[in-house]
Order: structure tokens, then C-alpha cells, then sequence
């Protein structure tokens, strides 16, 4: 047969000191020689935080001056492989926090797990600040402290006004980003990984489309050409989704910020629905062709334009379809409407009636994505989060965790999201320790 080479050498070194693993694990309960097999096999991976651990209980019990132990000929390193694949399969594997988010029916999931979204809204630190004035080590803080107080999802706008970071021309053509813009963004998504906070991400908002800065009439052209549009999903928003999709803190895109105030307000060119439909329809149906990021549009006044039927919704399956040749791929994951006291004369107050009562359709989950984060009229903020969380809403995003305005601060939201952490915690991080079956009223 000849000589063997190197990796066959070694393929065949596995399959021997395999066996032997193998062999030595049948003390082992039945289910923990399947855990061992799978770990002989290769077929395991283990985390180095467990390692620590088991490595101090086998040295324990060995004698380091020969390498060996008395299980059966394994060496130290085998041994401990060996208690590692034990230890795993104690208790079944469930879903991490961390998980993708993913949606089930009317509800959100991370892994196998339902997870309410405890959110906020940190839009910006500094306006317009990717490919700009970029500080990680401030969003490296704030998103600690919002995980440290059960805040498990906040929105994040990418672009503010588009004065920074996005290429785009007179004429309303887009032909991509600053490098400056991934690098910061890469920085933010990092840190959202280490710091455990979900992001939802704004890709632009009806601020772009404003007289009050100077390129607004490029993105007006931007917005009411078809060419334009493409150039706009082909270099922005494409490139966003896959730069990012491997990215599961990454949960969802928003593709505008309150395109209401667009198609209403002459200082943002009261452009016709069409054209917004237009661009969410090819925006969303490119986002699900190249990943598995969830996508919405943050409509301010719900009542008004997501209604369900006989009301108007101009963000429905049905009508950004239209807009594609029935493309399937354009529609929405989510609803998420905002919700201000000035609103209460369109459907009164949505915390405290169900989603369907405020008019909305409900195929799909829905969560309100902006509140005063001092609280809604008459209430405290910890009663809206509770009362949204009662009443079947999927989850809350209050405005700001920063406090960008007078609509409140970190310290007026985190008695609510606390409060809704320690009450339903296995909504909140699903998998993680103490989140652990046993409210009823989870079940919601």
C-alpha cells in the first residue's frame, strides 16, 4: 500500500484512540455514551469555559507525573474530552440567548425558544455618526447597560439623514458606502455580539427627504425613480444584509423610519405611497433573497396606515407585491407601529388593548416600536411594558435608552424592563440560567 501520508496517519491515530474513548465510556449512562460517541466521532465542539472546568476535575483525580490515568489508556487530554462529552449530555440541549431571531405564527423565537422583545430605541449617539464621529467605547457601555437591565433589543438608526456615510449624487443615483461607514458599523455589531443586546437596524429615515439639510433633493430623486431605487438596494442595502447576515444580534432591519411623515409633510416632498411602496417591496424582497434577517418598516400612526380591513394597510403582503410582480420575497416579518399621547385620537392608548382591538391585522407579529420612555398618559412606563406584554403585543421599544429628547432617558425606562426581567424572564432571555419555565402568564 505504500507509506501513509501525514492526515492519513492521523485519520487513522483518530479512529484508534476513538475507539479506546469509546471503550472506556461504557460506565457511562446510556445517554452519555451517545454524547461520548459523538465527541469520538468529532462531530462535537466544546466551548473553552467548560474546559476550565472539567480540567480541574480530572487533575483531581490523576497522577500529572505519568500523563495517564487509570481510565482505561487515555492521556490527560482524552480523559478530559472524555468527561466533557459526560458533562454535555447531563441535561438536553435547549436554545441560547443568542439565538437567531425567527418568527412562529404571531410570535418571535430564539432557537426553540418564544422571546418577548424588552426593548429601546438608542438611535444615535451622535447624529449621523457612522462613517463619522464613531465612539465604540460609548456603545460599548450603553450596551452593557442595557443588558444589565434585562433591555434585550434596541434600534439603531444607520443613517440619520444620509449626510454621512452613503454615496449618492445630485441626480439621486447611490453607488455605496464610505469605507469608514462598514468599519464603524463592523465595530457595532461586534460589540452588540459581546454585550448581548439584539440590534434593529434603520436603514433610513423620512429625515433623508427633509429641507432641512442639504442633499434632501438628491434623495427625493433617489426615491421617485425606479433606477434610482435598485441603485439604492444593490449598493446600500444588499451589501448591508450580507455583511451582516452571519450576524444573529443582527435581528432585524427596519428599512425606514416613519415613512408617514414622507407622504404627509411638504418639507419632506409629500411623495406619493407608490414610490415608498416600491422601495420596501424591492428592498424587503432582496433582503429575504440573500439572508434570513427579519425586515419591517417602523410606520409611525398604525391605526392610520396598517390597518386591517375594511382600513387600509400599505405595507400588506398584497400591496408591496403588487409592486414586484408578485415576488413573494416582498413582504414584511413585522409589524411596528409607534406610539405617541398626540395618537390617542386615532384608537386610544394600543398598550392597553390587544393588537386586534387597536385595529391592526394580526397575522404577524407586532411591537410597538416607539413609546415615551417616561410612559404613556396616566401610566408609568412599567405598566405600558407590562400591559403590552399582557395584551399580546410582541414586544416594546421605548424612545430613547439615551435620552435624545425629552421623551425620556435610561433611567426612566429601566424601572419597566427590569421589572418585566425579573417577572418573565424566560421571555426575555430564553435559555439563559434561571430562565426557567413557571409563569403562567408567559404563555400570552
Amino acid at each position: 500500500m505504500g507509506e501513509l501520508r501525514p492526515t492519513q496517519q492521523a485519520a487513522n491515530f483518530n479512529d484508534r484512540r476513538g475507539a479506546e474513548i469509546l471503550a472506556a465510556g461504557r460506565w457511562l449512562h446510556p445517554e452519555h455514551r451517545e454524547a461520548t460517541g459523538r465527541f469520538a466521532s468529532g462531530l462535537r465542539c466544546i466551548l473553552a469555559a467548560t474546559a476550565g472546568d472539567a480540567l480541574n476535575k480530572v487533575v483531581s483525580y490523576s497522577n500529572l507525573s505519568t500523563r495517564r490515568l487509570a481510565i482505561g489508556n487515555l492521556t490527560l487530554a482524552e480523559a478530559i474530552l472524555l468527561m466533557l462529552a459526560w458533562s454535555t449530555a447531563q441535561e438536553p440541549a435547549r436554545a441560547a440567548f443568542g439565538d437567531r431571531i425567527t418568527v412562529s405564527g404571531s410570535q418571535f423565537t430564539a432557537g426553540a425558544d418564544r422571546i418577548w422583545i424588552n426593548g429601546a430605541n438608542t438611535p444615535w449617539h451622535v447624529w449621523n455618526e457612522f462613517g463619522g464621529q464613531f465612539d465604540p467605547g460609548w456603545w460599548d457601555n450603553h450596551l452593557r447597560q442595557l443588558h444589565e437591565n434585562g433591555i434585550n433589543a434596541t434600534r439603531v438608526w444607520i443613517s440619520c439623514n444620509g449626510e454621512v456615510g452613503i454615496n449618492i449624487n445630485s441626480a439621486g443615483q447611490v453607488s455605496g458606502c464610505t469605507p469608514a461607514f462598514w468599519t464603524n458599523l463592523d465595530s457595532l455589531f461586534q460589540i452588540a455580539r459581546q454585550r448581548q443586546v439584539y440590534i434593529k437596524a434603520t436603514l433610513i429615515s423620512f429625515d433623508h427627504f427633509s429641507n432641512s439639510h442639504q442633499h434632501y433633493l438628491g434623495w427625493r430623486h433617489m426615491l421617485t425613480d425606479s433606477g434610482n431605487i435598485d441603485s439604492l438596494v444593490t449598493n446600500y442595502v444588499v451589501p448591508f444584509a450580507i455583511r451582516y447576515r452571519d450576524n444573529p444580534w443582527l435581528w432585524s432591519i427596519d428599512l425606514c423610519n416613519e415613512p408617514d411623515w414622507i407622504y404627509e409633510n411638504e418639507k419632506c416632498g409629500r411623495i406619493p405611497w407608490e414610490w415608498i411602496q416600491t422601495y420596501v417591496a424591492r428592498a424587503a424582497a432582496a433582503i429575504h433573497a440573500n439572508s434570513q434577517i427579519l425586515v419591517t418598516v417602523d410606520v409611525c400612526m398604525g391605526p392610520k396606515y396598517t390597518a386591517r380591513p375594511p382600513g387600509s394597510n400599505i405595507v400588506s403582503d398584497q400591496a408591496l407585491q403588487a409592486r414586484v410582480r408578485g415576488d413573494a420575497r416582498a413582504r414584511l416579518d413585522f409589524d411596528s407601529p409607534h406610539y405617541y399621547d398626540w395618537e390617542h385620537v386615532l384608537r386610544g392608548n394600543p398598550f392597553y388593548q390587544t393588537p386586534a382591538a387597536y385595529g391592526l391585522e394580526t397575522n404577524k407579529p407586532i411591537v410597538i416600536g416607539e413609546c415615551p420612555a417616561k410612559g404613556t398618559a396616566n401610566h408609568t412606563v412599567a405598566e405600558d411594558y407590562e400591559a403590552a406584554c399582557t395584551n399580546g403585543w410582541q414586544g416594546v421599544m421605548a424612545w430613547t435608552s439615551n435620552g435624545v429628547d425629552s421623551n425620556g432617558g435610561l433611567s426612566d425606562l429601566t424601572p419597566a424592563t427590569r421589572a418585566l426581567r425579573d417577572k418573565h424572564k424566560r421571555l426575555v432571555f430564553p435559555g439563559e440560567p434561571g430562565a426557567t419555565p413557571g409563569h403562567s402568564s408567559d404563555s400570552h
